[in-house]
């Protein structure tokens, strides 16, 4: 008997523990997925990125959007971006001098993926939060 999830059509075929390409336990894809992850993860570096799709944006419009990050924390993040690849700044020839962050072509390729997300988070977002407010509920009840 199959059990059919609905997956069906978003899932590759698994190989059968031989060597491939596509295989999930690869270890070169796993240290793949890491530095994925690595450039991504971080105190809201997915908050500056996304920020960062309506535009270019400089240091105190984008401090001001993420309230409360804090001016050190904000300045590490987008070094660490900028290293990474995936955020470019700009240097404004005004006076005073201003700073402004732009998204790099690296990172606008990472927008089918920040839509996924949405669409995740749409679908299983509000019920993890509902059923974790029932909990609560149920347990001050209880």
């Amino acid at each position: 008997m199959k059990f059919e999830t609905g997956m069906e059509n978003n899932t590759s075929e698994l190989c059968d523990g031989g060597e491939c390409e596509s295989c999930p336990t690869d270890p070169n894809l796993l240290i793949e997925f890491k530095h994925a992850i690595h450039a991504l993860g971080g105190k809201w570096k997915l908050e500056i990125l996304f920020t960062l799709m309506n535009g270019g944006v400089r240091f105190g419009a984008l401090r001001r959007a993420l309230v409360p990050v804090t001016q050190h924390m904000l300045t590490a993040q987008l070094r660490e971006l900028e290293r990474d690849g995936l955020v470019a700044r700009k240097v404004l020839a005004e006076k005073p001098l201003q700073v402004e962050y732009e998204l790099t072509d690296s990172a606008w390729g990472l927008t089918p993926a920040f839509r996924e997300l949405l669409a995740w988070s749409k679908t299983y977002g509000p019920r993890r939060h509902a059923e974790a407010s029932e909990t609560t509920v149920g347990a001050a009840i209880g």
